[in-house]
């Protein structure tokens, strides 16, 4: 699966493998009793009667859908599998920043639950935030006062069985104008359909998003200003870097809401697949919050989206 010599690729396929050395597969036993089929004409086909899918979770679609149940933490449904997007991401991104050598990707946790952070209350850090300033907190936001807070409300959440969810802010710039496609493949459709795959994802916001249906055209329009560079810029940024599907030159800005992870300790009356009464409380390793573990996944996500959009655009040249 080797397809790279002395750092630099081959032009094969590029694989990896990683081991995973640390499986707790009990953490994800929700059933009790008897281990029976139910009927195999039943919309609960190879369901066991005794099996509580999980609230909000992807064990019940998936039953309906396959008529099966991965046991072992959810299968595909799994944020696991976004180990694979990021390696790819990786690739991308390093390819991303060959072509634009001012390229810069970079995504932060937003809010935790009630708790923001407002990129543009720091205009330096639009333009120069950096991985290492995320990352100098465990809950990737780079305002330390506010990542305080929002780690304490994690902490309380988990101290009490349940979750809460977030969003994260991702900033794309040093591309040039051109990328997307018109119609159905708009770059923000493209974004939008990247993130929305990734697990636990509920929304998608571009610019200035759903607030920006609270203003009036005049103050919501992107003015064009002349650059130093002979070229046209705009003098603020609420389309987020795409106009029409087609970027712009300026940063390319979106958001994505991550729903409280369905999988918590505090006690839930639900039901079986048989439709009796269950009292069910996941044991385990189980996140409360999951926006800061999907800082990464968004980043590469991005990347690939962008590569793509690049590689299209490549091709008119």
């Amino acid at each position: 699966i080797n397809a790279e010599y002395m750092g630099l690729t081959l032009g094969t396929p590029i694989g990896a493998r990683v081991n995973n050395k640390d499986m707790r597969p009990h953490d994800y036993e929700f059933q009790v009793g008897d281990k029976r089929t139910l009927d195999e004409d039943s919309s609960k086909k190879n369901a066991a009667p005794s099996f509580v899918p999980r609230p909000s979770h992807a064990d019940y679609t998936y039953h309906c859908k396959y008529g099966i149940h991965a046991s072992s933490g959810g299968g595909r449904s799994s944020a696991r599998e976004t180990i694979g997007r990021v390696i790819a991401g990786a690739v991308a991104e390093k390819a991303l920043r060959l072509a634009y050598p001012e390229f810069r990707l970079v995504a932060f946790v937003s809010s935790v639950g009630p708790i923001n952070f407002n990129i543009d209350k720091h205009p330096k850090w639009m333009d120069t935030l950096t991985r290492e300033e995320v990352d100098s907190t465990m809950v990737r936001c780079p305002d330390h006062a506010i990542a305080k807070e929002m780690q304490e409300l994690i902490t309380d959440l988990a101290g009490k069985g349940d979750s809460t969810g977030g969003t994260v802010t991702c900033v794309c710039s040093g591309l040039p104008a051109g990328f997307g496609e018109p119609v159905f493949d708009k770059l923000e459709a493209l974004l939008a359909h990247a993130m929305l795959s990734i697990p636990a994802t509920k929304g998608f916001e571009i610019g200035s998003g759903f607030a920006g249906t609270q203003m009036n055209g005049s103050d919501h329009n992107d003015v064009f200003v002349a650059k130093a560079d002979h070229t046209l810029g705009t003098a603020s940024n609420r389309s987020g870097g795409i106009q029409g599907g087609i970027s712009n030159a300026e940063p390319i800005l979106f958001k994505v809401a991550f729903k409280p992870p369905a999988t918590i300790a505090k006690a839930q009356t639900t039901v079986n697949m048989a439709g009796e009464t269950e009292i069910l409380e996941a044991k385990g390793r189980h996140d409360p919050c999951v926006v800061n573990r999907a800082v990464p996944i968004v980043e590469a996500m991005a990347a690939m989206v962008l590569m793509d959009a690049h590689l299209l655009q490549k091709m008119r040249s």
